[in-house]
């Protein structure tokens, strides 16, 4: 019985999605919480998926130009108050420092909820020339964001991230670099999270505090749920003006630089729980699986079996992520293990498959089985590996597909989300007052304009004026 009950602690996802997922982030000890509202204890299991993000993400950025830097994580208020728009979207989740040691400060410091304004203060020091220009920075740290609600990776008070902050000479680099940074992202979540995303532009309503434009990725979670999974903002020349960062030019004039800003998060673990997870637990896409391969001896106290898991081990530790579980819990106990921890290969061997010079090689997200000779073992698991990670791209955009739908006219529109999530795309006026509408009545919220825009109706979803853009619309996390 101790072997079904393991698998049987996760809530069903159909029952009570909310609570299924917190399930897996507690049973699969990625987090775990603290002492402090909000915050979390990011576990190894979990730490160990975000060193795979950010080694592959910051090789991305290199091959793009970008350098790391580090600037501090406290924010003087009179810095902070230079932006109007900035500081009035910020405000109401910033945590201020007020005492050094037993002092009071003379000014409150903000906890870093972003850094733009620290990268202007240091920038309008650091670039006088066109010769200076770009400046192609980004740092990995952490920021403070006080929610009200919050939950483990998709929202919590204190996240872990990586932010550029980009400075120009013109407009249009400015454009290229926001642009550029966007498709990085999306290529990252699809090709190494196995996560499908459309991207497209924010409505002024939904853009970033103090930016011209904010372009985003969004993608559909299992429930039919849109979480944003990146975004990356043009600020022109606003930020710059408030700052007094500029430089002079080959024509000898002095000139505002134009600047860019780029984030991903923690929350992308998030993502990868809801759109690949399933009621056993977690399904890890191989790339960033922490254990690619578990491999679990059967009747291990018999002789030869660990030693031949562990020999297994060894030939393929050097081009994959493996483990042995060598506990001393059943078979049963360590499938299911294996299962909610959502290592993407098992392979099983015991005194008779090594008889037969064979093993058994389970698939985590089909749960296929395939007999293989141990002569053969390295090319079938490199072969299945790189077929679930394909796969589980094709399923979750087959997912997409199935729950996007398209909306003419306000009944309809309505109607699909009083029944079912999932992302809607209609025609827009360009009005706020219509996304305001839309929000209070349904809480659902313009997700993006995509790039790729389809003439779905010449009229406005919501009041029937003239059309200008196709929205994907949604409920977002």
């Amino acid at each position: 019985m101790a072997d079904k009950k393991m698998v049987e602690e996760i809530t069903s996802m159909d029952v009570d999605f909310a609570q299924w997922y917190t399930d897996v982030v507690k049973k699969a000890e990625l987090i775990d919480y603290t002492s402090v509202k909000g915050c979390m204890v990011i576990k190894p299991a979990g730490y160990a998926i975000w060193e795979l993000i950010q080694r592959q993400l910051d090789e991305r950025f290199k091959a793009a130009g970008v350098e790391n830097v580090y600037l501090p994580m406290f924010i003087p208020e009179s810095l902070l108050q230079k932006e109007k728009d900035h500081v009035e979207g910020f405000a109401p989740e910033v945590a201020w420092v007020t005492h050094g040691g037993l002092q009071p400060l003379q000014e409150r410091l903000c906890v870093r909820p972003t850094s733009e304004t620290l990268f202007c203060d240091f920038y309008k020091n650091d670039i006088h020339s066109y010769r200076d220009l770009p400046r192609v920075y980004n740092q990995w740290c952490s920021v403070v964001r006080w929610e009200k609600e919050t939950r483990p990776f998709l929202r919590s008070r204190e996240f872990l991230w990586q932010e550029g902050h980009t400075a120009h000479a013109t407009e249009e680099e400015a454009q290229e670099r926001t642009i550029r940074m966007l498709n990085v992202y999306a290529d990252f979540c699809e090709e190494v999270l196995a996560i499908p995303v459309i991207k497209g532009r924010k409505t002024d309503k939904e853009k970033f505090a103090g930016a011209v434009a904010t372009y985003t990725i969004e993608a559909l979670m299992h429930d039919g749920k849109a979480l944003q999974s990146g975004t990356s903002h043009n600020f022109g020349d606003g930020f710059a003006k408030a700052f007094g960062i500029q430089f002079v030019d080959k024509d000898n004039t002095l000139k505002y630089v134009h600047q860019t800003s780029w984030g991903m998060t923690t929350r992308l673990i998030g993502a990868i729980i809801m759109v690949h997870g399933d009621n056993e637990g977690l399904v890890m896409p191989p790339k960033v699986a922490p254990v690619q391969v578990c491999i679990v001896p059967i009747q291990q106290k018999k002789e030869g079996v660990l030693d031949k898991a562990y020999e297994l081990r060894d030939r393929l530790k050097g081009n994959f992520r493996v483990k042995v579980d060598d506990t001393d819990k059943s078979p049963g106990w360590k499938f299911a293990e294996a299962e909610m921890r959502g290592y993407p290969v098992r392979i099983e061997i015991g005194p008779k498959d090594i008889e037969a010079g064979k093993c058994v090689l389970v698939r985590r997200d089909t749960r296929e089985k395939i007999e293989v000779s141990l002569d053969e073992l390295e090319a079938e698991v490199g072969g299945l590996l790189d077929a679930i990670q394909r796969e589980m791209l094709e399923r979750a955009r087959a997912h997409r597909e199935e729950n996007t739908f398209t909306a003419v006219g306000m009944e309809e529109f309505e109607k699909i989300f009083n029944e079912r999530s999932g992302f809607v795309k209609a025609m827009w006026c360009g009005d706020e007052a219509c996304e305001n509408v839309i929000k209070e009545k349904l809480s659902v919220t313009s997700r993006c304009m995509p790039f790729e825009q389809e003439h779905i109706a010449d009229t406005c979803v919501c009041c029937g004026r003239p059309a200008k853009k196709m929205v994907y619309w949604g409920r977002a996390y």
